[in-house]
């Protein structure tokens, strides 16, 4: 899909989602001199209308294009998606689209076209770090903070990124957003982590994406014993307590799912916890490190983790040592290291260290 003459000229392309926090991140840029565009990704079925778009910004006064990534983000983020859940591990679309979409096949495409700067409206912030070179960091709004999303992010991209939102607070941007009487879409929502189901459970997308699920299988304890059925191993996350279905004198939850077996291993609360986890694919955004380090490990979005060691057993692998054992530690997942605000990199749970 090349892009030529609609972007002759133009020194920042933002990404446009239609909602409030990429429109505010435009008008900072737009603000700052011209050579501005607004580009909207369309990943899916959904999403903002043309019309609504195209008065985001004329409000904003910038051109727009809507470039067709749906192949893309079907290939790149929706097979994986599916494949995760068959094989009974907890994906994360979003690192993966953000890596190998936004940041990934979008940002290729501008490259060819010769726009050196892409901006977006995530709440993260890029510093210079004590040598000079950027460091990814955290949000100043820490309940908005987005940084554990852009893990996967190549490091060498980093001074081709603007994050204009990053010193700024939700309540900062919603009232810009008013001052400058930008309309919103009629369905307008807050962003999603799975914003390509606006509706319905994931159960029922995977089902209509893969045309079946899994088949029904056993529901067993650490020892293996029988406890019950389950509907197919694409209906369980480790972690989960709700549905499962086995009456007991204390909650069961999913502790561990075994593709090989077609199991989902339940257990109490306490079989939850574990000592640490060994994370593959591992990308830095420091210099690799080669010996042990300290930092706090973040398992999920919201976590607010843990002090952690930090194992490099290669380039591409850690182990890691929690300071407290962690519930639910999720194979497919994603693991982010932070030093206090400053991204580290992160990688793909792979399994738990018991």
């Amino acid at each position: 899909m090349p892009l030529n003459s609609p972007l002759a000229g133009v020194r920042v392309a933002v990404a446009l989602s239609g909602g409030m926090d990429s429109a505010v991140a435009a008008a900072l840029l737009r603000e700052q001199g011209p050579g501005v565009v607004g580009l909207h990704l369309r990943l899916a079925a959904g999403g903002p209308s043309p019309e609504h778009l195209e008065a985001l910004a004329r409000g904003l006064g910038i051109p727009w294009l809507e470039l067709d990534l749906r192949e893309e983000f079907s290939r790149l983020v929706l097979a994986y998606f599916a494949s995760e859940y068959s094989r009974g591990r907890t994906p994360n679309p979003c690192v993966r689209c953000n890596a190998a979409v936004k940041f990934g096949r979008l940002r290729h495409l501008l490259q060819e076209a010769g726009v050196p700067y892409l901006a977006t409206g995530h709440y993260a912030r890029l510093l210079p770090g004590p040598d000079g070179i950027l460091d990814l960091r955290r949000g100043r709004d820490r309940t908005k903070d987005q940084s554990y999303f852009l893990q996967r992010l190549d490091r060498k991209l980093l001074p081709r990124i603007i994050f204009p939102l990053g010193e700024m607070t939700k309540a900062e941007v919603r009232r810009r957003y008013l001052e400058l009487r930008l309309p919103l879409a009629d369905n307008y929502r807050e962003s999603q982590e799975l914003c390509f189901i606006p509706e319905g459970s994931y159960q029922d997308f995977l089902l209509k994406l893969k045309g079946s699920l899994g088949e029904p299988g056993d529901l067993v304890d650490a020892q293996g014993r029988v406890l019950g059925r389950h509907r197919g191993l694409e209906y369980y996350t480790v972690g989960q307590r709700r549905g499962l279905g086995v009456p007991a004198g204390e909650p069961y939850y999913v502790v561990e799912i075994r593709p090989e077996a077609n199991q989902v291993v339940l257990g109490y609360k306490n079989e939850l916890f574990s000592a640490g986890l060994r994370a593959t694919g591992v990308n830095w955004l420091i210099d690799p490190p080669a010996v042990e380090l300290t930092a706090r490990a973040v398992i999920r979005y919201r976590h607010p983790g843990v002090m952690a060691r930090i194992f490099p057993e290669n380039s591409e692998e850690v182990r890691v040592i929690f300071e407290m054992p962690q519930a639910a530690v999720a194979p497919g997942q994603a693991v982010a290291f932070y030093q206090e605000d400053r991204l580290l990199g992160g990688g793909w749970i792979e399994d738990r260290l018991s």
